[in-house]
């Protein structure tokens, strides 16, 4: 699921397992139903969409929960949401390759 209201790259036990990524550290992360939760973090994890990839750290959430792509994982791929469609979408300012803002 993508969701430009979480930050982070949230994967479950099972994805981190089929993975085989080191935990680096545990830190604090706040559910959306408020409850506040100490969580691994694993990586690092290369994402790719299409002609995009960024390498980042995930939060490992427990079970079997969706996968979860956060707003800044999304930035460093240089993709949006297109809301009418319901789908993740190369940046059309940039379609060939990802460009960042440094202001």
């Amino acid at each position: 699921m993508v969701d430009s209201g979480a930050y982070m790259l949230a994967i479950n036990e099972r994805v981190m397992e089929q993975l085989g990524v080191p935990v680096m550290r545990k830190a604090p992360a706040t559910l959306a139903n408020g409850t506040i939760i100490d969580l691994e973090i694993v990586g690092p994890i290369e994402v790719s969409f299409l002609n995009r990839s960024t390498t980042v750290d995930a939060m490992v959430l427990p079970g079997d929960t969706e996968v979860l792509l956060g707003a800044i994982r999304m930035e460093g791929m240089d993709v949006l949401i297109d809301p009418l469609r319901q789908q993740l979408i190369v940046n059309p300012e940039h379609p060939i390759r990802p460009q960042f803002s440094l202001k």
